[in-house]
């Protein structure tokens, strides 16, 4: 069974959609939080490490990322077409190109991770990095297991599967974190350990859930395909570049926050933690819009696109509006919540107040982005993130360096570029979506 999204209120759709991604991604936020917390109770450069880590491990995972995505246009546009054998064949070849990936981005992520952290030559919290990172690397399968698997559930209309799995994870890893931090004094490795164990079950149950829908037929039908893998890196190429770039856009934030401390590279940490749990709604509204507009594209429905995106819009825009509020009136609150350091609560407080008017430029970005991959014309999306993630931060923060400005004006910058980019974006999408009808 698939929800058909080519018929009924779109508003509903969007709705039933958005809601189940919502809380699922908002737990798994919970999940990245307790990491936070627990590295928090044993110190400031443990805090730092888990900052560079996050950095450095998104990177590996950006590409899988942005290919299963691809995968759930190409599987959304046939079942939108109702053409259900292609879509199984789809599915299995994109099953097993997840798996390829998974090896080659360990055995990268095992032999390049050291050279990045020590290019940021901060030796008090080098070997802490280390510790958490050469652990963490070994989960990369399940991660992007767990990405596969969730694209196709969500090709078929299924957003609750990874909802249900990430509020018991997001507990269990609370309860695992306490046991191996608290209880057995494993400190960052035990954080890491904690993480390995639930994204293992989170990669289990989803591929369970997936055995139970119709575009599971089992691997006695695989035949490989090497046109569905091409197709997959050609669309999936410009997410994928748009997640990297997102990641290596954090290391190069981080490689210009270093000079000011580790207590700063602590708070661009807790704050990114905290404005994830406040994104995740944008977050669930693009996945449900990539969901729609695939199925509608598919369909020849293309009068249906433009509706889904004008209120995906709306709806994320009231959201920002509640998240920056609320950043001005209880930021500092937020961040005591994660660390004890003042210095770094005043760092973060200050982070999320200033980097918070960004969420209305990452509302025209997540969703537009998705439209683009729905309607198969991602190729805007990588040169943008080159701009976005690498070209405007190097320039802009290397002035702001030579210049010795405090950093009131990194994080100034980086709302300056978020809506730079976001703009042009706007205007790019409704060209296309214009040549569309």
């Amino acid at each position: 069974m698939h929800t058909d999204l080519t018929t009924g209120s779109i508003k509903d759709h969007l709705i039933k959609l958005s809601i189940p991604a919502i809380t699922g991604y908002f737990f798994h936020t919970v999940y990245n939080v307790t990491d936070t917390y627990f590295a928090g109770m044993i110190s400031t450069e443990a805090l730092a490490a888990l900052s560079l880590s996050a950095s450095i491990f998104f990177m590996l995972l950006a590409i899988s990322i942005g290919m299963s995505e691809a995968l759930t246009s190409l599987v959304g546009n046939a079942l939108g077409k109702k053409e259900i054998q292609k879509a199984q064949h789809i599915s299995l070849n994109g099953i097993v190109f997840g798996a390829m990936i998974s090896i080659v981005l360990t055995i990268c992520g095992v032999l390049i991770t050291p050279y990045l952290i020590d290019f940021l030559s901060d030796p008090s919290y080098t070997d802490t990095t280390l510790e958490y990172i050469n652990i963490i690397l070994f989960a990369t399968i399940f991660f992007i297991g767990s990405f596969f698997f969730n694209s196709l559930l969500n090709a078929t209309g299924d957003t609750v599967s990874f909802r249900n799995v990430l509020i018991f994870t997001a507990f269990l890893n609370m309860i695992l974190n306490y046991i191996l931090v608290v209880y057995f004094h494993m400190g960052v490795q035990g954080i890491a350990l904690s993480t390995i164990f639930s994204e293992a079950i989170t990669m289990a149950y989803l591929f369970y859930k997936l055995k139970k829908t119709k575009l599971y037929s089992g691997f006695k039908n695989f035949n490989f395909d090497i046109r569905i893998i091409k197709e997959l890196m050609k669309q999936g190429f410009p997410p994928s570049m748009n997640m990297f770039l997102m990641a290596f856009g954090m290391y190069i934030i981080t490689y210009y926050v270093a000079p000011y401390g580790k207590e700063a590279v602590a708070a661009f940490g807790i704050g990114m933690r905290i404005e994830q749990i406040f994104l995740m709604p944008v977050v669930g509204l693009g996945i449900a819009t990539l969901a729609i507009v695939s199925q509608n594209n598919g369909a020849k429905e293309y009068k249906r696109i433009e509706p889904t995106v004008n209120f995906a819009i709306k709806f994320g825009f009231f959201i920002s509006a509640l998240g920056v509020a609320s950043f001005f009136m209880f930021g500092d609150f937020y961040s005591s919540l994660l660390t004890s350091d003042k210095l770094v609560i005043e760092q973060t407080t200050l982070y999320l107040r200033i980097c918070g008017f960004g969420f209305f430029g990452f509302v025209l970005i997540f969703v537009y982005i998705s439209m683009l991959q729905g309607i198969a014309k991602p190729a805007i999306i990588f040169p943008l993130s080159l701009y976005r993630q690498l070209i405007a931060p190097v320039i802009l923060f290397t002035i702001f360096s030579f210049l010795e400005l405090n950093i009131y004006s990194i994080w100034l910058g980086l709302v300056t570029i978020i809506f730079s980019s976001s703009l042009y974006l706007w205007w790019y999408s409704q060209k296309s979506l214009k040549e569309l009808l």
